[in-house]
């Protein structure tokens, strides 16, 4: 008709997004369990120290795992996480096959690892989950890796294999003498030392309260070290402030954030003493939405 403009036609395009699939899936103790994801973007990209960011479902919680490993070629990443609140609870329930609903990243910065020679890689507990890919790459980078590990006991013991492949020493300690040697990983770290062994860098990640003592002791040998700091994180942007870390700095205290700045960070600059006042506020409410998650999963409501 006269005065009419062209036709017009709209398309409509429904955006998929992309699930993940859990590719493999295996208890490394009763807590920890081990997970393989496809994710190909973010296997592309990934380094040891880096981390994801993940939703287990529409209306899940978003939680932060640090890079456990990756396989460029298969397109997957490894997640190794402990179950102590109601998300990872939903996340172990998960079987191979299923998927999950959003993985982020890489995310921080990578753990620096040019130029060292003799590294003393020290970890405890569930953070041996992130100082492994650590001592992995180093290791086939040709440097003297001597790893020092610790648990509570032999039933908490998770990649000892792993480890023993990527050190060219292997100190095994375990609070009860359970498995390797009685005693902390600080007291293996004094042996080496005064032994004689000479570090570029000791690289720490565990429960706080182990890398400060660490960092206690390279500080007495002035050995330069490196700790990975991994509170709550929520935006992994730093807009959200959750994860501020005080660092004193020539004498000045400086915040900084461990999504974007860290997660390793000078064990000699941390105030370690702020980091675990902020971690023990949220551990009652961990422990409480686990146990709601873990009811509700009895009752068949979730």
């Amino acid at each position: 008709m006269q005065g009419e403009g062209p036709a017009l036609s709209y398309l409509c395009v429904k955006v998929v997004k992309p699930l993940y699939r859990i590719v493999k899936k295996k208890p490394l103790n009763p807590t920890v369990t081990w997970m393989d994801v496809e994710a190909p973007a973010v296997a592309r990209k990934a380094e040891p120290g880096q981390f994801i960011i993940l939703r287990v479902d529409e209306n899940g919680e978003r939680i932060p795992l640090t890079v456990a490993g990756f396989d460029r070629e298969a397109g997957t990443v490894t997640i190794i996480f402990q179950i102590v609140g109601a998300t990872t609870e939903k996340l172990n329930r998960k079987q191979e096959g299923e998927f999950i609903q959003d993985f982020v990243g890489p995310l921080g910065v990578p753990t620096h690892t040019q130029g060292l020679e003799k590294v003393a890689v020290v970890g405890g507990g569930v953070g041996c989950a992130i100082a492994y890919p650590v001592a992995k790459k180093l290791y086939q980078q040709g440097c003297q890796i001597h790893s020092i590990v610790g648990f509570r006991s032999k039933e908490l013991v998770i990649l000892e294999e792993e480890f023993a492949a990527a050190s060219t020493k292997f100190c095994k300690m375990s609070d009860d003498g359970s498995w390797g040697e009685k005693g902390l990983v600080t007291d293996a770290l004094r042996r080496l030392i005064e032994s004689g062994e000479r570090y570029d860098r000791v690289i720490a990640i565990g429960p706080l309260i182990m890398m400060k003592f660490v960092t206690k002791l390279t500080k007495e040998f002035n050995i330069p070290t490196t700790v990975s700091m991994n509170p709550i994180m929520i935006d992994g942007t730093g807009m959200c402030g959750g994860c501020r870390l005080s660092l004193i700095q020539n004498g000045q205290r400086v915040t900084k954030f461990a999504c974007v700045d860290g997660p390793d960070f000078d064990g000699f600059e941390v105030d370690f003493d702020e980091a675990m006042a902020r971690s023990a506020m949220y551990r009652d409410f961990e422990r409480h939405a686990h146990e709601e998650a873990c009811n509700l999963f009895r009752g068949g409501k979730v």
